[in-house]
């Protein structure tokens, strides 16, 4: 269900169906709920469902067949991020971890 969060309802589609593609939940080949199922699921209109599938469209995780629907890339497991990237994440992560540990530590120092 589409959540009042100030982010577009299509965005919101997107990266839900984006996670079921990456999760395997939608598998590569399998076709895509119908636009009204979408619609019905997540309590959007037909027009936002059909942008969130657009935008699926042009990252290239799913392709659209004429009168049969749309389906999963056979291809469209997205490939993990680069090393680089995972050390940056756990740089950031222990740097916010030693943050929040001063953060704390200040203010039981304040009780």
């Amino acid at each position: 269900m589409v959540k009042h969060t100030g982010r577009p309802g299509y965005l919101q589609i997107a990266d839900d169906l984006r996670e079921q593609i990456r999760t395997g939940a939608l598998a590569p080949g399998a076709p895509l709920p119908s636009t009204a199922q979408l619609s019905e699921r997540y309590g959007a209109s037909l027009s936002v469902v059909k942008m969130a599938v657009g935008i699926l469209r042009n990252e290239g995780l799913v392709v659209g067949q004429q009168g049969k629907g749309v389906f999963v890339r056979e291809d469209a497991a997205p490939a993990p991020p680069p090393a680089d990237e995972i050390t940056e994440i756990r740089l950031t992560l222990r740097e916010l971890s030693e943050r929040l540990a001063k953060v704390e530590a200040e203010l039981s120092d304040r009780k």
